[in-house]
């Protein structure tokens, strides 16, 4: 009963749960449990990353080679503490899906003009049941603080995850609001900040974009017709809408009016983009239905690219383009640079925490330049930034910023003039002032 594999992932866990000390407590008592090799080493060199200073670690290190130079008072009691038994019954708690009392929160930095902020969300469990979301600014002063009382919801047979979805919900409200400019005067010592009750859902204003299969986002300013009102007496029937051409580096047309109720986009469809040498014959499809357009990817050539109006929710492996840069958000590689085998320790420098990456691809899809986010925020610029494009002239100063927001990637245009356009990979719902991106051609979509 109980490995030194399952002990890593426990150990991992109680991290996870800010109990970094019983971690490295664990690591240590599972190093000296059994031969000294590789395995057990690499649970050293954890424990020693966790808590360089810890004694329990550095008695561990001395009886696994031998050189005891004194009292292994806080290794003996770690051993003590965390027999198999334990570690099995830590590893049952883990498999648990329900919270006992209160669910790990979230914490992020922010950049705000040009300032950092931290936003912290906690919380309570069911004997209290309150989320809070606590603004911090200078390093640790509360400007602003929201709560929202659950004390309704506590007999729900999903309350776990609706505890999480209102963490998160609450969590990315404060950091829109924060963008907004909502606590300016606060932050500038004009105004009082304090606490908020608040009992409307939280406010998130981020922009659904169909980057999965198989979705439809449907817009929500679109104004619906009567169910009373039959197919055959809807105009709406008939298409009444234009492609207008705002930017095209071959020439063609100045606008495209399809009369179809479907309408391929691509070098061989009814909006033909001739000379346009990123597109695919068949690249997508507008599909016109009852007065309303749907813009469908057909999973081909480069994909269909559409202009964010509000923050989106992007996800590892989207795509998005910034300028004439194609890039995409990738996760970080998992670390690979533990101790080499046989009896060998090594330090390293402290390593920021990432949550994500974005690389830079090419034509023919060769990757180029790859930077990771700081943290939780990377930006994107021509001048200033994380990832900067001195070269590209569609780049604005500070275009874009992405960030890691209660474990959800939010990608937002920092009021750039040329945009940012995120590819869809299922159907996304047109309305007028909408704009596409096929190649390096821009349509602006109208209605007539």
């Amino acid at each position: 009963m109980g490995s030194r594999a399952s002990a890593l992932k426990v150990a991992r866990w109680l991290v996870g749960k800010s109990r970094a000390e019983e971690a490295v407590e664990l690591l240590s008592a599972w190093a000296t449990h059994g031969e000294n090799d590789t395995e057990g080493h690499e649970l050293l060199a954890e424990a020693l990353r966790i808590n360089p200073g810890s004694k329990a670690a550095k008695q561990a290190f001395e009886r696994m080679e031998g050189v005891q130079s004194g009292s292994q008072q806080d290794l003996d009691a770690a051993i003590t503490k965390f027999k198999p038994e334990e570690v099995a019954r830590l590893e049952k708690e883990m498999a648990r899906p329900a919270f006992i009392r209160a669910q790990v929160g979230f914490n992020n930095n922010v950049k705000y003009k040009a300032l950092l902020f931290h936003i912290q969300t906690e919380d309570s469990g069911l004997d209290k049941p309150h989320i809070i979301t606590h603004l911090f600014a200078d390093g640790g002063r509360i400007i602003k603080s929201h709560k929202r009382v659950y004390a309704s919801e506590v007999n729900r047979p999903d309350i776990p995850a609706y505890v999480r979805a209102l963490m998160k919900g609450q969590h990315m409200e404060m950091a829109v609001m924060l963008r907004e400019g909502t606590f300016d005067l606060v932050i500038e010592g004009k105004a009082m900040g304090g606490m908020t009750n608040l009992e409307e859902p939280p406010r998130t204003e981020v922009q659904k974009i169909a980057t999965k299969k198989e979705t439809r986002i449907e817009a929500a300013s679109v104004n619906r017709m009567p169910a009373a009102v039959s197919a055959s007496q809807r105009l709406e029937d008939v298409p009444r809408y234009r492609l207008v051409v705002t930017r095209s580096l071959t020439g063609g047309p100045a606008k495209y009016e399809p009369k179809e109720r479907e309408a391929i986009i691509g070098r061989g469809g009814e909006i033909q983009m001739e000379g346009e040498r990123f597109c695919h014959p068949c690249e997508a499809m507008i599909k016109w239905e009852g007065g309303r357009a749907f813009l469908h990817d057909m999973e081909e050539g480069n994909g269909v690219f559409f202009r964010i109006r509000k923050p989106v929710e992007v996800e590892i492996g989207d795509e998005f383009i910034v300028g004439d840069q194609l890039l995409a958000v990738e996760r970080n590689p998992a670390v690979d640079d533990g101790p080499a085998p046989g009896p060998t320790y090594f330090y390293s420098s402290p390593k920021w925490e990432s949550s994500f990456r974005v690389v830079q691809i090419f034509e023919g899809g060769t990757k180029g330049a790859c930077v990771v986010a700081r943290g939780t925020t990377m930006q994107l610029g021509s001048v200033i930034g994380d990832f900067v494009f001195t070269g590209d002239p569609l780049v604005a100063d500070q275009h874009c910023l992405i960030e890691e927001q209660a474990g959800t990637i939010v990608l937002s245009d920092l009021g750039s003039r040329t945009g940012v356009f995120v590819r869809i990979k299922g159907e996304q719902e047109l309305v007028k002032g909408d704009e596409i991106l096929v190649g390096r051609t821009r349509l602006r979509f109208e209605t007539t």
